[in-house]
């Protein structure tokens, strides 16, 4: 086998697996170790601090409250707390409205991990919720997860994400919402291997004793919290039925502003968790770790243009003609995703298969961009805003 072959046939074994060959290993072991489930247990409702961060959410926090306020579970066992630090709106008074939400409020801006590790400090139960400022929660969402704390072994409950569609929605909406679908189908199998590897800070719960206070210039705080939980030897499950909801992003440059922002907070985690690279020591939370979010951070970029770059050079070979058809198809997927930002595809009824190839390609070039930031050193923990679609309003 010639050296291009070689870097052709590696490159694209990086991607497959990393993309659905892992996914494909965690779920047969599943399969083949399934057990018969229990009957539905009692309900279980430990006490809960439900902890909001919210920066400049006057245009939401209302209705945030009020969705926290209304959620299906016994109102003396669930403790609010909203946390406003920096915020120069009218974010803090909306909340001091609630007597029932306790209101902690800095006006110095300091991020959300300080804020976050202040909120923390103050409450009083044994299992903490956390969610975003700019998501609803179903009314079973709590109620869901506090049943998962029945099990000793479970240190954390990693809730789902749902892109909320509107009609005509360009590529970057969609996009996230297809991709965000995909992720949800490797949450389950992530958590029935092990546990989920790393959860979102959409909705996530933690043990409030397996809690470390985070570094203040941490970037994805629910990410390094949920996989330094699991490193202790307790799992974080994943509770489909517990939901939040929010918008897609309003455009493309939003979105990838937040997609370089969460790449950059990528390969910092590495870093801070690079003891899970010592795969002897957790080995069913390292393979999970390495095949799922390290090789999507690091390999798979980079493999994607050496897979490219080869096969170029082997259509040039003679007697190729199988390379020349497979670079072909990657020609036909990149321009599918060039051409997807054409307004009557995006409308058009099959509009939905170029928009897959258009979210893949734009993701791993933001995590591309977001490696660059990272060497630079130039991404701030402080909160960044990104604009949500349909209204137009700003959101986090």
């Amino acid at each position: 086998m010639q050296f291009w072959e070689y870097i052709f046939i590696v490159s694209c074994s990086v991607v497959l697996y990393n993309y659905a060959g892992y996914a494909f290993l965690a779920a047969l072991v599943n399969t083949l170790s399934r057990k018969t489930p229990p009957g539905a247990p009692d309900p279980y409702t430990p006490g809960i601090s439900f902890i909001v961060a919210a920066y400049n959410e006057e245009n939401l926090i209302r209705q945030k409250i009020l969705n926290s306020l209304g959620q299906d579970y016994p109102p003396e066992k669930l403790e609010l707390i909203f946390v406003t630090d920096g915020s120069s709106d009218h974010t803090p008074a909306i909340v001091a409205e609630y007597p029932s939400v306790r209101l902690l409020h800095d006006p110095l801006r300091q991020g959300k991990s300080t804020a976050v590790n202040r909120a923390v400090a103050t409450a009083s139960q044994e299992i903490l919720v956390f969610s975003d400022a700019n998501t609803l929660l179903n009314k079973e969402a709590v109620l869901r997860i506090a049943s998962h704390y029945r099990d000793t072994k479970v240190g954390g409950v990693a809730g789902e994400k749902k892109v909320i569609g509107s009609p005509g929605r360009d590529a970057a909406g969609e996009g996230e919402g297809l991709y965000w679908k995909y992720e949800s189908r490797l949450k389950k199998i992530d958590s029935d291997f092990y546990s989920v590897v790393g959860a979102a800070g959409e909705l996530f719960s933690l043990r409030k004793d397996m809690y470390e206070p985070l570094s203040p210039d941490t970037i994805l705080d629910d990410f390094v919290l949920s996989l330094k939980t699991a490193q202790k030897g307790f799992r974080i499950v994943y509770e489909p039925e517990a939901f939040a909801m929010e918008l897609p992003s309003f455009s493309l440059a939003d979105e990838q502003k937040r997609k370089i922002r969460i790449a950059a907070g990528g390969f910092q985690s590495i870093v801070m968790l690079r003891s899970l690279l010592l795969f002897w020591r957790h080995p069913r939370l390292s393979f999970l770790y390495l095949s799922h979010r390290v090789l999507r951070w690091t390999l798979s970029p980079l493999c994607l243009i050496l897979a490219f770059i080869s096969n170029l050079v082997l259509c040039f070979q003679p007697d190729n003609h199988l390379f020349k058809v497979i670079f072909g198809l990657q020609l036909a997927f990149y321009a599918m995703a060039l051409l997807s930002g054409i307004p009557t595809l995006v409308n058009h009824r099959y509009g939905k298969i170029f928009k897959i190839p258009y979210y893949f390609t734009f993701m791993n070039v933001s995590v591309i961009l977001g490696f660059f930031r990272f060497l630079k050193g130039g991404q701030s923990a402080v909160w960044e805003k990104a604009r949500r679609a349909e209204t137009g309003i700003i959101i986090e």
